[in-house]
């Protein structure tokens, strides 16, 4: 089907730009490391540049949100942190998208994208900032934003919670102030499930198995009623018959409730 040959082609391109870096892998390659012609993937994306965007697009739209929510927080206090905790959250939910971007600057291939991902920065920062910041404020701001995503990269084999809460304390050492308690909490379902499905080995379609971990933190994210199972099957990147499968001994829902 166009949609799964499409999403396979995105999930494909990811593993390999993250391996071995954009500029190193070819239209060509990709097409045979899932069985298609060159052809069938430039149907998708007419240039290897035009599968940047795709890859980014979700990465730029939860920033967008993470941003727009801070915008209308009461004050500068609580709207630096809603940034900090917000994009860290971010970040490793998209782990293997930083890890593509850190080998050789692969956003910067796409001009949109990249000017995207740089007005974004520029505004988290500015929150991060404060109201009428100094020189002193804007720098640690910067200092603070670049804290957030290196480490989810040069760290990522360590469990994501244990990094996250150290990632938390560097920025608070830097800002001088203590993390709000509600914004301390361990990452969102969504981040975890997204590093799980991003850490396993790349197979031809979507396979048809998970692992216990998964299972788990599938059955949280349905226990916290804030995902549906398509939702989750995304996230795991798996089918929404594996993941029924697996859940049905926890009484998944029917197919027919979704």
């Amino acid at each position: 089907m166009t949609d799964d040959t499409r999403a396979r082609i995105l999930r494909a391109a990811l593993d390999m730009f993250a391996a071995r870096g954009y500029h190193a892998v070819t239209v060509r390659e990709i097409a045979e490391h899932l069985g298609l012609t060159k052809t069938a993937v430039l149907y998708h994306f007419p240039s290897k540049s035009d599968i940047i965007p795709a890859l980014a697009e979700p990465l730029l739209a939860e920033m967008d949100a993470v941003l727009a929510a801070a915008e209308r927080r009461p004050d500068p206090e609580s709207a630096r942190w809603a940034v900090v905790t917000g994009l860290l959250d971010l970040w490793l939910s998209h782990g293997r998208l930083l890890q593509m971007h850190m080998r050789d600057q692969a956003l910067s291939a796409h001009t949109a994208t990249f000017g995207r991902l740089r007005d974004a920065a520029m505004r988290a920062q500015e929150l991060i900032a404060g109201a009428d910041p100094d020189l002193a404020a804007r720098v640690n701001a910067a200092q603070v934003y670049a804290a957030l995503s290196d480490p989810v990269v040069i760290f990522a084999d360590q469990p994501a919670v244990e990094l996250r809460a150290a990632i938390l304390e560097g920025a608070r050492r830097l800002l001088g102030s203590p993390v709000p308690q509600v914004m301390s909490a361990d990452p969102p379902p969504a981040a975890t499930t997204r590093r799980l499905a991003q850490d396993r080995p790349a197979v031809r379609g979507r396979p048809g198995t998970m692992s216990g971990e998964m299972v788990n933190a599938a059955r949280k994210m349905r226990a916290s009623g804030a995902y549906t199972v398509d939702d989750i099957a995304v996230e795991l990147g798996v089918s929404r018959a594996t993941l029924y499968r697996h859940l049905s001994a926890r009484g998944a829902p029917s197919a027919a409730a979704e």
